[in-house]
């Protein structure tokens, strides 16, 4: 049986090698009518392989958003299919950011689709739902440790509607007293720690989303311990378009802003196509500077 590397090493690398910024693959309606594309899957396809092209080699992450893909039909995943495998031919980590959930064999079907080797959708992660219970995604989570691949569970996000489920407080499990957000992150914590050969890894291959643009305490999220070991890796959007500052990243996120992923595409991809690889090479210091 050929032996996998582990998503968290393999993000410690790009990390190591060209920091922490993601670039999202967003091509929404308006971006293609700046970028003088139509709104097709002719032009998503053109959309997502120019940023490809500005991302490679400047940046080691990139994160499809398969909402803009769907709208478009069988053709628009077939765009995806081919942004993706450009994509990961060209070096750079793909997360797929699907935020699927479910139970059982559904959910697991999910995981299949994006995470398993050879599927047309194969990426190196997703993000993924888990508010029917950490429970539900352990097949997802197996699936994923046994192919090398990497999870991102939602946790405590950006959008204010949120607030009232995530800083819920749990009355009947394990993890009772606890809000929904912070049992999440603990469990993934939990399970990145769990793993046989955790310590040799600096940063676990399961990670949580965090937004820039909510005060995490709040949520419950402990901040102000040692940090986790394995890292937990963060993926993090709310910076840049949405008004979260690089400035403050280290009095975001604490003691797990070692393991943040800085995620952006407005912020970006706004400048247009001919000075997006410009903006990325400078978005890449800024984040390291940082991330120091």
């Amino acid at each position: 049986m050929t032996e996998v590397t582990p998503f968290g090493e393999r993000l410690e690398a790009v990390f190591a090698a060209y920091g922490k910024l993601c670039v999202g693959i967003d091509p929404h309606a308006g971006l293609l009518e700046q970028w003088g594309l139509p709104d097709s899957a002719e032009g998503v396809r053109e959309f997502g392989l120019r940023v490809v092209d500005a991302a490679a080699g400047r940046t080691g992450i990139v994160k499809p958003q398969v909402a803009f893909f769907e709208r478009h039909g069988a053709v628009g995943y077939a765009v995806l299919e081919r942004i993706m495998a450009e994509a990961r031919d060209a070096g750079l980590l793909v997360i797929a950011d699907v935020k699927r959930g479910d139970i059982g064999t559904s959910v697991e079907a999910y995981g299949q689709a994006w995470l398993r080797p050879g599927s047309s959708l194969e990426a190196d992660a997703m993000t993924i739902s888990a508010y029917q219970g950490l429970g539900s995604i352990e097949g997802v989570l197996t699936a994923a440790e046994a192919a090398g691949k990497g999870l991102f569970v939602l946790a405590a996000t950006s959008n204010p509607e949120a607030a009232a489920i995530q800083r819920a407080v749990l009355q009947q499990s394990s993890r009772a007293g606890s809000t929904v957000a912070q049992a999440i992150t603990s469990g993934v914590i939990a399970w990145n720690h769990g793993r046989a050969d955790a310590a040799n890894h600096p940063l676990g291959s399961v990670g949580v989303v965090l937004g820039a643009t909510i005060d995490l305490r709040t949520s419950g999220i402990d901040l102000d311990t040692d940090p986790p070991k394995p890292g937990l890796p963060v993926l993090a959007p709310g910076f840049g378009h949405q008004g979260g500052e690089l400035s403050e990243l280290r009095a975001i996120y604490g003691s797990l802003a070692a393991g943040v992923i800085v995620s952006e595409s407005r912020s970006l991809l706004g400048v247009g196509p001919d000075a997006l690889a410009e903006a990325i090479t400078r978005r890449v210091d800024e984040v390291g500077a940082a991330s120091v």
